[in-house]
């Protein structure tokens, strides 16, 4: 049997995103990883996209934190880790894309994500 393609990322309309920020389009759901590990992060992050997917929801907030920029180079890993994870096979058969979200909803520390209609 012949395995379906993954499905590429694409970025979130501008007037998808305009909507987003300006309040006119719902977040469906919110996930903050702050202060997880790698790992635990990671696992939430999958478990949350599977759910939101088996709900029918269409646009999620990920609030990875900005972390500190300076010294110590261990702060914002999530913020960094985050999109490579949204990028890898796994999650993509969950997501439509994602963007870096609007300052009032964490700019920098979020991401808005558009979930995959789930198929059949």
């Amino acid at each position: 049997p012949v395995r379906p393609a993954i499905p590429p990322l694409v970025s979130l309309g501008r007037k998808e995103r305009s909507k987003l920020s300006r309040g006119r389009s719902e977040i469906d759901a919110r996930l903050d990883l702050h202060g997880m590990t790698q790992s635990r992060a990671h696992q939430a992050l999958h478990h949350f996209l599977h759910r939101a997917q088996h709900d029918g929801l269409t646009f999620v907030l990920i609030i990875t934190g900005k972390g500190t920029i300076g010294a110590d180079p261990e702060r914002g890993v999530l913020r960094r880790q985050v999109p490579h994870w949204l990028s890898l096979p796994e999650f993509r058969s969950l997501i439509v894309g994602f963007e870096e979200a609007h300052v009032g909803h964490g700019g920098a520390g979020a991401l808005y994500v558009r979930i995959r209609r789930p198929r059949g």
